[in-house]
């Protein structure tokens, strides 16, 4: 399958689950509201506490939302540029992750580029990209954070 093909493919299972969640907080809105309705004193407390559900993931699901938007608007900037971390040549392991000690050494490499210019935006994403490779996912967020608030700076 083309990489055209499998984005848009993922791009509709991503609507698919947003639209899923939005019709899940709508039903727990309503269960809550019976709760509400109900009179109860227990009834309408559980209620009250079910109707923050639905805001609580709303914010989840626009801030995750934001965010994978970012990733993908520096994800695109990087390759235009042709600054995408190259890991076609590294060795695989049978499920297809790179084997550890060549993440280990790219990380390295991507490491002591940071080092060298730690205020350029470009450097963290490859960073990031470097330790998620690596297998380091909470890392990777957060380095990934740094370099999308750093682009968002530069670019104003």
């Amino acid at each position: 399958m083309s990489e055209g093909g499998r984005a848009v493919r993922i791009q509709l299972l991503i609507g698919f689950m947003c639209v899923a969640l939005i019709a899940y907080f709508f039903l727990l809105w309503r269960i809550a509201w019976a709760f509400i309705s109900s009179g109860e004193a227990a009834a309408v407390g559980l209620g009250l506490a079910l109707m923050i559900l639905p805001f609580i993931g709303l914010w989840v699901l626009v801030a995750t939302l934001r965010a994978g938007l970012a990733h993908q608007r520096l994800g695109r900037i990087m390759r235009d540029e042709g600054l995408e971390l190259d890991v076609s040549a590294l060795p695989r392991m049978p499920s297809g992750r790179i084997q550890r000690d060549a993440a280990d050494a790219l990380f390295a490499t991507v490491r002591a580029e940071l080092e060298a210019d730690p205020d350029n935006w470009r450097r963290w994403y490859r960073l990031a990209r470097a330790y998620d490779y690596a297998g380091d996912r909470p890392r990777a967020r957060e380095t990934m954070k740094k370099a999308v608030q750093m682009e968002e700076r530069s670019s104003t």
